[in-house]
């Protein structure tokens, strides 16, 4: 019987990996960005790093902390989505109109339209700071740039946001107590999210399951199978921390009305080297947590609190910088290496490039295959069964 069938069955593999490939990296092209990160002084030039890019990879967002001008420049004619910051200490200088102009003629007029700039991100992780200067200026300094955008016909094309970290809950255990900290959520978050509303801009943050794991939650921050976490007022259970993020940014946004708004996930990653004794710190957790982050945003099943969605999501980070401060994890958030050769393969890599990389970087999963292998057998047994 095997001589009767055999030939069938690899026509038919070989037909449906042709099928399923591009519908995998569409996914990734579409949802999936990166954070380019620039503290370090071993980077490539910004030039080869858009071309890497565009054809070595199969990402298509990027997201910058500043507007560095060689760096836009190089991402022009590429067609990649760009996310340009304004830093922190510029915040209090948006609320006059004349330096929001001057800041979009200097950082954006050069480069439009060759470069793709999507997004600006005014400040990062502002609330957090707290800053009070910086805080009560925020909102207002996003008016500010968006109107010196509207004088400029970009606003249709360019979204004035700004990302958060999750100190601006009060509450998110479980999920659905999710609530923003008092004081801020009328008189900073009620605005802010008004102005998101208007101008049909997400609501971005910056989630990490790694900051808010330990020893005893590794599984359930790193997608692993797990007991789970129930949540008693909704009757729902979450497998996975970043869910449990997510719905609880949800129901703090449902608190103010604000439930419609989108969700991005400006910051998410996982470091592949630690200081001693740090759990789950090693090449081979960053590599799970990535490639299973991928997978479930992307899978369109959402979260317990928001089914049915995919999130558009920036890792965390390009390449390992070795000039970042703080312990050593910081330094080594990086998928690639500065001469662009994987850290760890999470699926990313044009199909003629992984090969040759996987070749010389080989990573398993605790013991597992890799997502392509996992393919291969799950549409093997799929066909075994006819």
């Amino acid at each position: 019987m095997a001589k009767v069938f055999y030939s069938p069955l690899v026509h038919l593999l070989g037909a449906l990996l042709f099928v399923l490939t591009p519908i995998l990296t569409q996914g990734v092209e579409g949802t999936i960005g990166i954070n380019y990160g620039t503290v370090a002084d071993n980077l490539p030039p910004p030039v080869q790093v858009a071309r890497f890019l565009l054809e070595s990879t199969f990402i298509s967002r990027v997201r910058l902390f500043d507007a560095n001008p060689e760096i836009l420049k190089a991402f022009a004619r590429t067609g990649i989505a760009v996310t340009v910051n304004v830093p922190n200490d510029l915040i209090p200088h948006l609320l006059k109109l004349s330096f929001a102009r001057q800041w979009v003629e200097y950082n954006v007029l050069p480069h439009v339209p060759a470069t793709n700039i999507v997004r600006i991100l005014v400040g990062n992780e502002v609330i957090s700071t707290a800053n009070k200067l910086l805080i009560g200026s925020l909102v207002p300094a996003m008016e500010t740039l968006h109107a010196a955008i509207v004088e400029r016909s970009l606003d249709r094309l360019i979204q004035i946001s700004t990302p958060h970290s999750l100190g601006i809950l009060a509450s998110s255990s479980p999920p659905s107590t999710g609530k923003f900290r008092p004081g801020y959520d009328i008189h900073i978050l009620k605005p802010l999210l008004d102005f998101l509303r208007a101008t049909n801009s997400p609501f971005m943050i910056n989630p990490y399951p790694f900051f808010g794991s330990s020893e005893n939650t590794l599984d359930y921050a790193l997608f692993r199978p797990n007991p789970g976490v129930f949540d008693e007022n909704t009757r729902l259970t979450y497998t996975n921390m970043l869910d449990a993020q997510l719905d609880a940014v949800y129901s703090a946004l449902k608190l103010l009305d604000f439930e419609d708004i989108e969700i991005v996930i400006a910051e998410t990653g996982w470091p592949s080297k630690g200081d001693p004794g740090q759990a789950g710190v090693d090449a081979e957790s960053a590599a799970e947590y990535n490639r299973k982050l991928m997978q479930h945003v992307m899978s369109g099943v959402g979260t317990p609190l928001m089914p049915h969605r995919t999130f558009e999501t920036y890792i965390f980070a390009l390449f390992n910088e070795d000039l970042k401060p703080g312990p050593a994890c910081e330094r080594n958030f990086g998928l690639f290496k500065p001469n662009m050769t994987p850290v760890y393969d999470i699926g990313i890599l044009r199909p003629t490039v992984a090969n040759a990389a996987n070749a010389a970087v080989p990573v398993t999963d605790h013991g597992h295959t890799n997502s392509r292998t996992y393919l291969l057998i799950l549409v093997y047994v799929c066909l075994m069964c006819l």
